[in-house]
Order: C-alpha cells, then sequence, then structure tokens
C-alpha cells in the first residue's frame, strides 16, 4: 500500500469568524495586537480570553476602558453531538455584555448561537460559527469591519452599553426626552 492509502482522512476544523468593529478602530490602534484573516488553531480544551491584558488574554484590546479580562469563549460539546459549541462568559465586574438582546452580567455564560451580535462599550463582534468534524480543535478567524455591524447587518439598532455596567431603568424606560424645570433637579 502506498502512503496515500495508510494517510488518516484529515477532519474538517469547527472556525468562528469573528467580525469587529469600534468607531475609533483606525485612529487608537484598538486591534494591532489581531492578526486579521488568519485563522488560528486552538485545542478544544482551550478557553479563549479576550481583554486587556496580555499576559491572561490571547486577543487584547488597546484601550484603558476594556477590562484586563473582558470576556471568554469556551468550545464544549452537546449531549448528542458531533460538534463543537461554544459558551460565552462575562468576565467584567464593570461592563455588561450584550449577546443579541440578552445582557450578562459578571460570570454570566450563556450557549453561543451560530450568528449572534456580541457588544460592550463602543464595541461590535459578529460572531458566525462554521461546523467541523474534529472535536480535538477549534479555529478562529477575524475580520475588520469598516462599518458598524448594527448597521451593515441590518440588526435592530441599540443604544451602545454603557461603561459603568449595564443599563439602568431610568434609562430604558423613558421613551422620550422629558422637559424639566432647573428647580427641579
Amino acid at each position: 500500500m502506498s502512503s496515500f492509502e495508510d494517510a488518516d482522512t484529515e477532519e474538517t476544523v469547527t472556525c468562528l469568524q469573528v467580525t469587529v468593529y469600534h468607531p475609533g478602530q483606525l485612529q487608537s490602534g484598538i486591534f494591532k495586537s489581531i492578526r486579521f484573516c488568519n485563522k488560528e488553531k486552538f485545542p478544544s480544551i482551550e478557553e479563549v480570553k479576550f481583554g486587556r491584558n496580555s499576559n491572561i488574554c490571547r486577543y487584547t484590546f488597546q484601550d484603558k476602558q476594556v477590562s484586563r479580562v473582558q470576556f471568554a469563549l469556551q468550545p464544549f460539546k452537546q449531549f448528542n453531538s458531533s460538534v463543537l459549541s461554544f459558551e460565552i462568559k462575562n468576565m467584567s465586574k464593570k461592563t455588561c455584555l450584550m449577546v443579541d438582546n440578552q445582557e450578562l452580567g459578571y460570570l454570566n455564560k450563556m450557549d453561543l448561537p451560530y450568528k449572534c451580535l456580541l457588544r460592550f462599550g463602543e464595541y461590535q463582534f459578529l460572531l458566525e460559527k462554521e461546523d467541523g468534524e474534529s472535536v480535538e480543535s477549534f479555529e478562529t478567524q477575524f475580520i475588520l469591519s469598516p462599518r458598524p455591524l448594527l448597521q451593515e447587518n441590518n440588526w435592530p439598532t441599540q443604544s451602545p452599553i454603557p461603561e459603568d455596567g449595564g443599563y439602568s431603568s431610568y434609562f430604558t424606560h423613558r421613551t422620550s426626552p422629558t422637559e424639566m424645570d432647573e428647580n427641579e433637579l
């Protein structure tokens, strides 16, 4: 037999494509540590962290508004499934994450849908999963978007997440500005 006949069949690998956008991305170099368009391979037992601290996080953002560890992605396998899935966990004590319309507070986690919009502060990430056969490893691939992802993908328009945490009920329940007399303050 030839070596071709003896060779193992190569499995496809699950790929998490991450399209990123921030309004100051061109001037500030926020994403300068991320290698765009290249696929990076990770063992499926590895949790991938995103944040400001390069000693802890695999993907770092050059921005003091970002937490040392902002969020983490952990691959896992659902019962009765042969493909990898991902869960996302908010690691920031100060800022909530929005995954589509679901707000995640500190240490809250959820299963990542196949396609979703992740937001915190002025950051926008479109995460899209492409299934593969291998459960031993996965890949990430980053793409830089020139336009806000909310507009580009026709997502419902939402206001940015305040950097001091989540939305307060005062701001989310008011539908229009209210005029106040200066003596009412």
